[in-house]
């Protein structure tokens, strides 16, 4: 962080520090895309029913679930190499 003297406790509250293993930007940016992409009212509907009484709006099992899914098994998701600590100063080698 780039506050001298709270930049590293403003930085572990915020991101949770490193008590996830293997912490990084990308899984933050991915759970908070999936919410916002997936989670709207009616989104679990896949036979496109237009009863509403079918739909079933966003539940906290869900959002449980997900949780675990991103946070603790992350390369289920897609390719491990998304997956490696954040470091804003190098390219990863996927790129280069």
């Amino acid at each position: 962080s780039a506050v001298p003297w709270i930049g590293q406790d403003f930085v572990q509250f915020v991101w949770g520090g490193f008590s996830v293993n293997n912490a990084t930007l990308n899984r933050f940016f991915s759970a908070v895309m999936h919410m916002m992409a997936l989670h709207t009212h009616g989104s679990s509907n896949p036979l496109g029913i237009s009863s509403n009484v079918d739909k079933l709006a966003m539940h906290p099992y869900f959002i449980f679930k997900d949780a675990m899914i991103i946070f603790y098994l992350p390369n289920v998701m897609g390719h491990s190499d998304n997956y490696i600590p954040a470091n804003p100063m190098q390219t990863p080698p996927s790129i280069v």
